[in-house]
């Protein structure tokens, strides 16, 4: 009964727009939507040169046969909030959502929207889905026919011991696993499932464009494939380790230290400790080169089933990933390693071969793609399309990216600049043009203040607050004593 309303609501939605008629004639016409989503993944990608020894070469020939985005945000650089903005095309400052609950459906602001999926199926579109999409399992109403999540093979026992205040997680682990690790995993069963969907298609099965979700969770933690993924990789002492120097943190405000807590993700000065900062690396090496062979997977039979021609692709993460930078490993900040991803659009009516450095965050995805099918615009969406650059990759634009971590701490990122402002007032300003990897903050110079002027009108004057049920990922300090939902953690010394 549920999903019967909400169709019949997106087709109401749909059918009020004045060229719903013209547009519900030539539905057959329209691209097809291959949406491929990527969890943890930062911008370690071939194409983009972030990593002198990364192995993508899927990923990178999806890139050269459409338009890289290389200077590509997320709305929430975490999980759960990020995939609820993108599905719903909504700010977390408009939802409430910004932890790790309430899930899709839970908060009270997205109970009625129309989720990118829904507008797509009322559009006329056969939608499927596999894999992570939605953070915390399926969404049944989102989309008409679903795979397999699968499932994920881990040694018997854990391989890194992790800090006692972290409760040694079971996600906070990684090593190399047999063979047979790489078919039992999640990624894989879902891009089987994908390459089935698409078999089926290409022999015929459905008339109706399709709208194909593949949502793949590798690089996330725990990092575990076969050997040969990690033997695309040196051994550990000659694995390239992002630069990390001593003092980075020395000009950033302390409040930073909030927003980084309480997940399965150890401070740079655990993993240094126990001389564990390159086999974690390598490691997350060796699970990006096994999800890019999962993409290949998906991308070899859309061409074989001759389908490339006739479909927009759309590859994304949902969020970055530290792995010693700023002292930290995991995401949960406001800085360019946690909130910069790859992006790439191809297909019909998009430039190939291209590449753009205008910034765009995730919320964007939803009105780009719904532009590019040629659906009626859903005005409730608070992105805006890309659509400009992926015809002119020099098109203005008329925004920066705009990244959300709780009520009250937001990043604004321009061409050249971003700007960090925290809860409680302090701030952040760096020259990407000078210092690609923000190590001086330049918020306390006068003469960037009118930058830093420009970039704060961006920032919302309020903030809604937590939605009910939300867990809330930020910490407090009262005296030398860090507060968790308002009990203690841990001593000042530990947390840093």
């Amino acid at each position: 009964m549920v999903r019967t309303a909400l169709t019949i609501f997106v087709l109401l939605v749909v059918s009020s727009h004045p060229c719903s008629t013209a547009k519900a004639q030539d539905a057959a016409d329209r691209p097809n939507v291959l949406f491929i989503s990527i969890d943890d993944w930062n911008d370690w990608l071939g194409a983009l040169g972030t990593h002198p020894q990364v192995q993508t070469p899927n990923i990178d020939r999806l890139a050269e046969r459409g338009t890289l985005f290389t200077n590509a945000h997320v709305p929430v650089p975490l999980c759960n909030p990020v995939r609820v903005s993108i599905m719903t095309g909504l700010r977390p400052w408009t939802t409430g959502v910004y932890g790790l609950s309430p899930g899709n459906r839970e908060a009270p602001a997205t109970q009625d929207v129309v989720t990118l999926g829904q507008y797509f199926a009322g559009n006329g579109y056969q939608t499927y889905s596999t894999g992570k999409i939605f953070h915390g399992g399926y969404a049944e109403d989102e989309f008409e026919e679903w795979g397999p999540r699968g499932g994920e093979m881990r040694p018997e026992e854990k391989l890194v011991e992790a800090p006692v205040h972290m409760g040694n997680h079971p996600l906070l682990d990684w090593g190399v696993m047999p063979d047979e690790a790489d078919t039992a995993h999640q990624d894989y069963k879902a891009a089987s499932w994908a390459v089935e969907q698409l078999e089926r298609i290409g022999a015929g099965a459905d008339e109706a464009p399709f709208f194909l979700a593949v949502g793949l969770v590798a690089p996330h933690v725990p990092l575990f494939a076969s050997q040969k993924w990690f033997d695309l990789y040196p051994e550990e002492d000659e694995i390239w380790l992002p630069p990390a120097p001593e003092g980075d943190r020395d000009d950033v405000p302390d409040f930073a230290w909030y927003l980084n807590w309480y997940l399965p993700e150890p401070r740079l000065s655990w993993v240094l400790e126990n001389d564990q900062w390159a086999p974690k690396v390598r490691a997350y090496l060796a699970t990006i080169s096994y999800m890019d062979a999962q993409v290949g997977r998906v991308l070899d039979a859309l061409e074989a089933q001759n389908l490339d021609d006739d479909t927009i692709v759309v590859l994304w993460s949902d969020h970055g990933y530290h792995l010693g930078e700023k002292d930290l490993t995991g995401k949960n900040t406001l800085w360019e390693r946690s909130t910069r991803i790859p992006l790439i659009y191809a297909g019909p009516g998009i430039t190939v071969g291209a590449r753009t450095s205008r910034p765009t965050d995730l919320l964007d995805l939803y009105p780009t793609l719904v532009e590019l099918a040629g659906l009626p615009e859903n005005p409730e969406l608070e992105g805006i399309s890309v659509v400009p650059q992926l015809r002119n990759p020099d098109a203005p634009r008329e925004r920066p990216a705009i990244t959300t971590h709780n009520p009250g701490n937001h990043a604004v990122r321009s061409e050249r600049w971003r700007y960090i402002r925290y809860a409680d007032g302090s701030e952040e300003l760096y020259d990407h043009y000078r210092d690609p990897f923000e190590w001086s903050n330049l918020a306390d110079y006068p003469e960037y203040a009118h930058v830093i002027e420009d970039l704060a009108r961006w920032i919302p004057e309020k903030d809604a607050p937590h939605a009910p049920g939300s867990r809330s990922r930020v910490l407090w300090r009262e005296g030398n004593v860090w507060m968790w939902e308002g009990e203690p953690i841990v001593p000042e010394d530990q947390i840093r």
